[in-house]
């Protein structure tokens, strides 16, 4: 009687094992699956860039000549209602240390996919889900943040008000787009795996 007891204990506890354990995997499930529904349809972004002018009104991302194209298409990546702060390179820098121009966007590159992928591996490096505006970040001392992808950033801010990301400094500060924050920085801020891979285009182009 009592092995029958004790047999029909450990099954009731095998059982509530099991049963939280399906709970806590459904749950997630449904948290990434709500969240996948949140983002912007990259299914319409083939082609070329000019067909994404679309895109950047449903965005509702405001033309704006010191962010420039491949910033708005980069800020454009991002849920338009959700707090974010985006380290966009400047337009010379997208050039410098990228080799990507709005020119070469619309008709030079044979894949504009390839660009994509650049962009959104560039806004998983520099964007932080949080609004973070240059006054938040005390003089002189240094504070650090995970981008989207996980990838650390170190935010200083000199006593002239220029914020350093990774040692690389801004040239414009806190400009808002809907509920996110945007710096343009004189640079890419990118791991040295991905500044790796697009080192060898930079020194074949020069």
């Amino acid at each position: 009687m009592e092995l029958s007891k004790k047999l029909r204990k450990n099954w009731l506890l095998n059982n509530l094992i099991v049963f939280v354990w399906m709970f806590v995997f459904v749950s997630c499930f449904l948290v990434i699956f709500v969240s996948l529904l949140k983002l912007p349809d990259v299914s319409q972004r083939k082609g070329t860039f000019g067909s994404h002018r679309g895109l950047r009104n449903r965005k509702v991302v405001k033309e704006d000549e010191s962010l420039g194209e491949l910033g708005e298409m980069m800020i454009g990546m991002l849920p338009a209602d959700l707090a974010f702060t985006v380290f966009v390179p400047s337009v010379k820098a997208f050039a410098n240390e990228l080799k990507l121009q709005v020119n070469d966007s619309v008709v030079g590159l044979k894949e504009s996919d390839n660009t994509f992928a650049i962009l959104s591996r560039v806004l998983a490096f520099s964007a932080v889900p949080r609004s973070l505006l240059s006054v938040n970040v005390p003089v002189g001392k240094e504070v650090t943040f995970d981008s989207i992808s996980g990838f650390t950033l170190y935010i200083s801010r000199d006593s002239d008000g220029s914020l350093v990301v990774n040692k690389v400094r801004s040239k414009r500060l806190d400009l808002r787009k809907r509920d996110m924050v945007v710096h343009i920085m004189d640079g890419v801020i990118m791991d040295a795996e991905f500044e790796q891979s697009v080192q060898p285009e930079n020194e074949d182009e020069d």
